[in-house]
């Protein structure tokens, strides 16, 4: 396992609110395990879910995002794959709530030696509750 530092970009963008951004910087570990790589993270006040751990599991052509809540028990999964539609729930502190993913676009070019970038391009949808299209930059540094 490597200690590794992270920076997060990530920005909405939803006709009815319009555009926001958010990026930070946290320390991260990464590891290998057969032909994935793992990348954990303890979410912060900053972006707004303190108390959540986050695991991502890369592997070529596919992103597995697991965020779990330390103290509401919340959690969440999402599966990221270009051009496929992911559909689940996202669990919050008032309930679940139906989600669909859309992947645009995904690309990565992570190395052993724990450098480089993950880029996600995705539309979601919380059902009957907003709708718009995301990008998520992830920089191991």
């Amino acid at each position: 396992m490597k200690e590794v530092l992270v920076k997060i970009k990530s920005k909405q963008i939803n006709n009815e609110t319009g555009e926001d951004e958010m990026e930070f910087v946290t320390e991260a570990k990464l590891y290998k395990r057969k032909d994935a790589y793992y990348l954990l993270y303890e979410e912060s006040e900053f972006s707004g879910m303190p108390g959540c751990k986050t695991r991502l599991r890369l592997r070529d052509k596919e992103l597995q995002m697991k965020r779990i809540g330390m103290d509401a028990g919340i959690g969440t999964e999402i599966k990221f794959v270009k051009g496929q539609r992911f559909t689940g729930l996202y669990d919050t502190p008032f309930g679940p709530i139906e989600l669909e993913v859309l992947t645009n676009d995904l690309a990565n070019d992570i190395t052993d030696d724990g450098k480089g970038t993950i880029d996600v391009d995705y539309d979601i949808s919380l059902k009957g509750l907003a709708e718009g299209r995301n990008t998520l930059n992830i920089t191991l540094m």
